[in-house]
């Protein structure tokens, strides 16, 4: 990464796509580099450059906080930016020019063309608007189909690697995650159109659908979960009516399994996240069903899931761009789903208000539904004191008591 100077702008590729070794040569040119911002989404592999004695060569900026940078950010040492996902693209155009963008990629193929992979989502736009592209081909990445394609003359450099892509094991189903799992199912009919993200609630939420049919997807991270309902028959796409007969999303990021599932498919297309995340697109699927997860949410209905109290946890990723396309999805129904308390039962997750310093991602205005492991609230066109009652009733019964008295402090309820 000799190319790289002071002062510059780096693009790292997402998730299970990011190019280890140009990250290791770039983090090894530390004592020469001074104030290069380097930015990024989730990713799965190592964040060396944000290690504290990097901290005048390097400063992160990240777009959604993973377990590698969260400590750096916590802590002051890197930055991070709120921001909807499907609105990134656009940052590397004009707000944010990109000097290098640091990829990994399919091998190319006959006619010279590779693929992202297993990451389109904010991948092809930095592709599009960086100065200079840096590639790692892989002959581990799957080759996928959509919007995916750089031709080799579009790369500045590149260095042929062979290393397996990072693997996301899924987590086991414990008892509420599975509890919850069956309510979101119950919102759920043959022949929707489905959005899930990462996570227990998610898989235990497909688990419930093995006997659901003709589902459809258009979500922005393709999991295992939804290979199995692809096997078993539940998930077909056959009743889509916006890019019928098509998985469509913006990431994969699973097991090989997964990946092997997405290489040269044409069932499944990938494309960025200007397309994938534009809620007007997402409304264009009717019956359309966004799960997305949460931190906490109050008794009025806001939805806090990007920080505990003021210290940043992840981010807002795709959360508001699915939940407003599925409220205007004809048939379609938003859902909260969380468990109902965080440290062991200790803290409830149903609070009288949000934590201090917690930033509200979905406001109370686009919240229709809730769903907890002791049932499903229905926020939707409800007053106040319905919502609060409605909360209170999902909420853990060891702190219904606690979460009423509050409320009427709040004069949320009569």
């Amino acid at each position: 990464m000799a190319g790289i100077k002071s002062g510059e702008r780096v693009f790292i590729g997402s998730g299970a796509a990011e190019p280890n070794a140009l990250v290791k040569a770039m983090t090894a040119r530390a004592p020469e580099l001074r104030d290069v911002n380097v930015l990024h989404i989730l990713t799965l592999g190592d964040a060396p450059y944000v290690a504290p004695e990097y901290a005048a060569s390097f400063r992160h900026t990240a777009f959604f906080i993973g377990h590698n940078v969260r400590e750096a950010v916590q802590q002051g040492r890197a930055d991070f930016m709120p921001i909807f996902l499907g609105e990134i693209p656009a940052l590397f155009e004009a707000r944010l020019p990109l000097d290098w963008a640091l990829v990994q990629l399919s091998p190319p193929d006959k006619h010279g063309y590779c693929t992202v992979g297993v990451a389109a989502d904010v991948v092809m736009g930095a592709i599009r608007h960086a100065r200079h592209v840096v590639a790692e081909i892989n002959p581990n990445m799957p080759r996928a189909w959509g919007n995916t394609i750089i031709h080799v003359s579009q790369l500045h450099s590149a260095v042929e690697v062979d290393y397996p892509l990072p693997e996301l094991q899924p987590e086991p189903i414990d008892e509420v995650s599975a509890a919850i799992g069956r309510h979101v199912a119950g919102l759920i009919d043959d022949g929707d159109c489905l959005q899930l993200g990462i996570g227990t609630i998610p898989n235990a939420v497909l688990k419930e659908l093995r006997n659901h049919t003709h589902l459809g997807v258009h979500t922005e991270m393709l999991s295992d979960g939804i290979v199995e309902l692809v096997r078993g028959g539940a998930i077909d796409c056959s009743r889509k009516n916006y890019h019928p007969d098509k998985i469509i999303c913006s990431f994969v990021m699973g097991t090989r399994a997964l990946y092997d599932f997405v290489d040269d498919n044409p069932f499944v297309e990938s494309y960025g996240n200007e397309f994938v995340n534009d809620p007007f697109n997402i409304a264009k699927n009717d019956r359309m069903v966004a799960i997305n997860s949460a931190i906490q949410v109050d008794l009025t209905g806001q939805v806090n899931s990007d920080s505990v109290g003021s210290r940043p946890y992840s981010g807002i990723g795709g959360q508001v761009d699915f939940i407003r396309g599925a409220a205007r999805s004809k048939g379609g129904r938003p859902i909260i789903a969380l468990p109902s308390t965080a440290k062991g039962g200790e803290i409830s997750r149903i609070t009288p208000t949000l934590m201090e310093g917690a930033g509200v991602v979905t406001s109370r205005g686009d919240v229709h539904y809730v769903v907890t492991e002791h049932g499903v609230a229905d926020l939707y066109a409800k007053g106040i004191r319905q919502r609060a009652r409605a909360l209170i009733n999902i909420a853990h019964p060891r702190f219904r008591e606690e979460l009423e008295r509050k409320a009427r402090e709040l004069n949320l309820l009569a």
